[in-house]
């Protein structure tokens, strides 16, 4: 089972107790009440259930997603004031979305990598674990490294899979690591038959909350450091386009600064259009999914909603 709310489950929480606070006069009433307003509250949670069939068309494409989760990727400079983080999971979203069938693979890296999902068909599953991307525990924080990620890439790639290839690399581009410089990973490229690298924040950069520990009741404040003059400063994160660049000319796929979704859209037209070129997918396979639960609680709502309706239209 999972939960994907349409409206964060924090902010519902407060307006059903917003509309239990205010009660109804008559026991039958306020229990009526209760029962719209739990009945609201499970609907938005939009609980999904394993069991439904999915039909889709069955190409052999394999989707890469490389996540960088180090804390810069918290800083707030995307699409106005948002972390960049939001943006990340609203365009993997976007993309898994658009090429139903195939299969995803989710690297994560920060300190160390680490393959959080491997090749699955699940897209429940591939958008779940992007979801809980929150970047890395500002405790644990060492300095970010591209190359960490990019000496670990061909081991992703190169599997033996007849497949086609499809790689988004997400980063801001920062390396903070003294003296390190990015190398060259040229032969990276006969092993990507398509994707971007996708650039995360702005040039004038944006602050960043310290992540702190899950069960941690203290709220997060922003990092500051000591300058060379041990002035405190408040710790900046600019995105580094010229090492994203070098990434994706090593990968040989297209380099997108991405500033809202909208920047996805060509690119994932082209895509599609080198799929229908290159592969063949010519047979459709039903396969297991989840299914919406949500229209069990609505006819009792709506039920309800009439009983209401009549009962107050009677007392006018």
């Amino acid at each position: 089972m999972i939960i994907r709310p349409i409206i964060p489950i924090w902010l519902m929480g407060i307006i059903c107790v917003i509309f239990l606070v205010l009660k109804r006069k008559g026991v039958f009433n306020y229990i009526r009440q209760i029962l719209i307003v739990a009945l609201l509250f499970v609907i938005n949670l939009r609980i999904m259930i394993p069991g439904g069939q999915v039909t889709t068309i069955n190409p052999d494409i394999d989707i890469l997603f490389v996540c960088d989760d180090t804390i810069s990727m918290m800083a707030e400079d995307y699409n106005g004031n948002n972390p960049r983080m939001d943006g990340v999971k609203a365009d993997c979203e976007y993309i898994i979305d658009q090429f139903p069938g195939a299969s995803y693979g989710v690297v994560v890296f920060d300190r160390s990598v680490e393959l959080k999902v491997p090749y699955t068909v699940d897209s429940a599953i591939t958008k779940q674990t992007i979801g809980f991307l929150d970047g890395e525990a500002s405790y644990y924080a060492k300095g970010s490294s591209l190359n960490l990620i990019m000496d670990h890439m061909q081991e992703y790639l190169d599997r033996g899979r007849d497949t086609y290839q499809i790689v988004f690399f997400i980063s801001d581009g920062e390396i903070t690591k003294e003296d390190e410089k990015l190398k060259s990973y040229p032969n990276l490229a006969e092993f990507v038959d398509d994707g971007a690298v996708l650039g995360y924040g702005t040039s004038q950069g944006g602050p960043m909350k310290a992540v702190t520990f899950s069960f941690s009741e203290d709220p997060a404040e922003y990092i500051y450091y000591y300058d060379d003059n041990f002035d405190k400063q408040q710790a900046i994160s600019k995105i580094d386009e010229d090492n994203l660049k070098s990434i994706a000319n090593d990968l040989g796929v297209d380099y997108i600064h991405a500033t809202k979704q909208s920047d996805l859209h060509k690119k994932i037209s082209d895509i599609k259009d080198g799929i229908s070129g290159e592969v063949k997918a010519d047979s459709e396979d039903a396969r297991s999914g989840y299914s919406e639960t949500y229209y069990f609680f609505v006819i009792p709502l709506v039920a309800l909603l009439i009983i209401d309706l009549i009962y107050y239209r009677r007392k006018l």
